[in-house]
């Protein structure tokens, strides 16, 4: 075995073999999954409970995370998903004692207790460069007090650890029942915007790992969001008689989760319904007109990406967290591209010509430009005012 430093209580084992080791943080324990670097400088609450993120392990390149603590409102209200989902975090600092006037705790402690196997005092840097020269890594993330680890045994497992592609996650992300959503979007000082008594718009989401400021994006328009289970069958919803329906984000590899989606989504289309699909939901929407999805070798995770809008040229600043994307090469003729990624020219949008159906790659309801794309959800309002 590999001997390691003194005082190490916390190793990042990869499937090659290479060892990072360090200072455990967070959850004790262990946890495997795919490993992916995320170049937001803020957010990190937001990341790590972001369903999109589950069976992954972030490693965040901004080195000062934790540094303002955590509080309650990020946590229960910002927080993206119900429970957290990323798997682990690297980390390049240690987190240190919370330094703002909101912190209501310590990021070590709220990873303890949403369950996050941490890592820190690592060279982020170097796993980055890893990341971008070969890809995204299987790993194991391990954490004990005690520094006693079995290096072998973890590498082992990381290299028989099957990936992310295959997998569905959205079954595992997605609601267990139906509800109904009514909380807008939040602005200082006055908190969350209230819905309209008497909402303008229907809208039907299904939920493949929902993030809620999506839903409050929704609300912002006029909508009442019903928020349906991923296995949902058109039928069901088209008897709501919803304006609009909503595709939404969400884990792990589209084409696994559209074995049962996808015949869903093309008769949903083929009502001639509005159809508004993000990040998962934009690449199911273009699996179900017949195009394909491949997995990607970095991958784009981070508030920071520009992408472009064909139609007006404009160049927004975006939030993007998505392993895998459409392949514009096997786009049908009635499906054309909207908006690309200018990091590396993929996809990042797509419409149908012939139908009042449209999505993006990137998410719209982040606010790092800050609201950007906050306009899709205006466009989507549009296609349902001329629908009705």
């Amino acid at each position: 075995m590999t001997s390691l430093p003194s005082g190490c209580t916390g190793v990042l084992a990869l499937a090659n073999g290479v060892v990072l080791a360090g200072v455990g943080v967070g959850q004790v324990g262990k946890a495997v999954g795919e490993v992916c670097f995320n170049t937001a400088m803020t957010g990190y609450q937001e990341i790590l409970t972001d369903p999109s993120y589950m069976a992954q392990i972030v490693t965040f390149t901004f080195p000062h995370i934790g540094n303002v603590g955590v509080n309650l409102e990020d946590t229960e209200q910002f927080g993206e998903g119900a429970r957290t989902t990323a798997r682990g975090a690297v980390l390049r600092d240690l987190p240190t004692e919370p330094a703002n006037w909101r912190a209501t705790g310590g990021l070590d402690a709220w990873m303890k207790s949403r369950g996050v196997v941490g890592l820190a005092g690592v060279d982020t840097r170097a796993l980055t460069r890893l990341i971008r020269e070969h890809g995204m890594p299987h790993a194991v993330i391990a954490h004990d007090p005690e520094g006693r680890f079995d290096l072998d045994a973890l590498i082992e497992e990381a290299r028989s650890w099957p990936g992310l592609v295959g997998l569905d996650l959205a079954k595992d992300a997605t609601t267990l029942q139906s509800f109904t959503f009514e909380e807008g979007l939040w602005a200082w000082p006055e908190g969350y915007a209230q819905p309209r008594p008497q909402p303008a718009y229907e809208v039907a989401v299904m939920d493949y790992g929902i993030k809620r400021n999506i839903l409050r994006g929704l609300t912002s328009i006029g909508a009442r969001a019903s928020v349906f289970p991923a296995r949902t069958t058109a039928e069901e919803v088209l008897a709501r008689k919803p304006d609009g329906v909503l595709l939404s984000n969400g884990p792990g590899d589209p084409a696994a989760t559209g074995a049962y989606a996808v015949e869903e989504i093309r008769k949903l289309v083929d009502s001639g319904l509005p159809v508004f699909g993000i990040c998962l939901g934009h690449q199911m929407l273009a699996l179900s007109q017949g195009a394909r999805t491949i997995k990607m070798e970095q991958g784009h995770h981070g508030a920071n990406h520009p992408v472009k809008d064909l139609k007006t040229g404009r160049v927004e600043i975006v939030s993007m967290n998505h392993g895998f994307t459409v392949d514009r090469d096997s786009l049908p003729e009635a499906m054309h591209e909207t908006h690309v990624s200018l990091f590396d020219g993929t996809n990042a949008g797509l419409a149908l010509s012939d139908r009042p159906v449209f999505s993006v790659q990137h998410h719209p309801e982040a606010s790092p430009g800050p609201t950007d794309s906050l306009y899709l959800f205006e466009r989507f309002a549009r296609l349902m005012d001329a629908a009705g």
